[in-house]
């Protein structure tokens, strides 16, 4: 029996949400279909494009994504805080840049006079709206629907083009999140699509590598922000250059002609992540079969289950093994 959404996500314990959306009946998301040899691969432009869009739509931030053959991995971010600090106006303007909004939000936005037993309802209205800009259930419905429908559209069928809900992760620290971005950045080269991160096509790796090459940060993705400091933005809490030296290490191991040994910065960075460097490689080759639930150290793991009321700590032998 599927777990109702409410009971894998808790807010207060993390921001921090890995989630994955497979599509059904071998359909294509994007590839080459290997029995026809029909190429799908212009469907990756639809979901990249999208997942841009919905980020300066929601309050969430996109950390890590991989757009595959037959699914797509995202690595999420909530930003409870800036959907707190919105107005009532800017939160129907947001809400209104994908759906219409109501009669009256629409009334609201043009001025018009608010009759005083219309505050009421429109009220509700915005206060959910504001709950959903911060729900990955909507950011993730928001972008698989559409992508449902031009791609059945085009293959000139209907019924179902995703499995009917998509697989969410909490991640619970900082070692759990880098470690499942790099599992998820470094998919294609797993699956041999690419020899190298920077050749890895529809990922955030290469846009955060194409930034860095500028001396920047990709815009659409959230930064790097170095070392905890006072008045920290909002970010990784860690150095991109650590980080995409870490990803370009592993993924040298992944590949058995580049295999050689881990730089001494990347071993470092290991170390205070807390992770030995055989979990590390097991983590990012194995995340989706390895953890099947929330993924984190033994003690955030029990903090969880104690805020959602599960008696059972689903996954705690597995995380206590690889994250400690």
């Amino acid at each position: 029996m599927a777990i109702p959404r409410e009971q894998l996500v808790s807010l207060e314990d993390t921001t921090y949400y890995h989630c994955v959306s497979r599509c059904v009946r071998k359909a294509y998301l994007c590839g080459v279909d290997s029995y026809t040899g029909q190429s799908y691969e212009h469907r990756r432009d639809w979901i990249e494009e999208r997942l841009l869009k919905l980020v300066q739509v929601f309050s969430i931030d996109l950390c890590a994504y991989a757009v595959m053959s037959n699914h797509l991995h995202v690595v999420l971010k909530v930003d409870v805080e800036q959907a707190q600090v919105w107005s009532d106006e800017e939160v129907i303007l947001q809400w209104q840049k994908l759906f219409k909004g109501t009669l009256l939000t629409q009334k609201f936005l043009k001025g018009e006079k608010i009759e005083a037993h219309e505050f009421e309802t429109l009220n509700n209205t915005i206060t959910e709206y504001r709950k959903r800009l911060i729900d990955i259930s909507w950011f993730m419905r928001s972008l698989n629907e559409p992508i449902a429908r031009k791609a059945n559209k085009e293959d000139k069928c209907s019924g179902r083009f995703w499995e009917g809900r998509f697989k969410s992760q909490a991640l619970l620290d900082e070692a759990a999140v880098l470690a499942c971005m790099a599992y998820v950045d470094l998919n294609p080269i797993r699956a041999n699509l690419a020899k190298t991160p920077e050749t890895s096509d529809y990922t955030s790796i290469k846009r955060r590598i194409k930034a860095a090459m500028k001396g920047k940060q990709p815009l659409e993705l959230l930064p790097f922000i170095g070392n905890e400091r006072a008045n920290m933005p909002n970010g990784l809490r860690f150095s991109v250059q650590d980080y995409l030296q870490l990803v370009d290490d592993t993924g040298r191991q992944l590949r058995e002609d580049k295999c050689g040994a881990i730089a001494a910065r990347t071993l470092d960075i290991l170390s205070r992540l807390n992770i030995p460097l055989e979990n590390w490689l097991k983590i990012t080759s194995e995340f989706h079969d390895l953890f099947k639930g929330p993924v984190g150290t033994l003690q955030e793991l029990t903090q969880l289950c104690e805020h959602l009321n599960k008696r059972r700590r689903h996954g705690a032998k597995m995380c206590r093994q690889m994250l400690g």
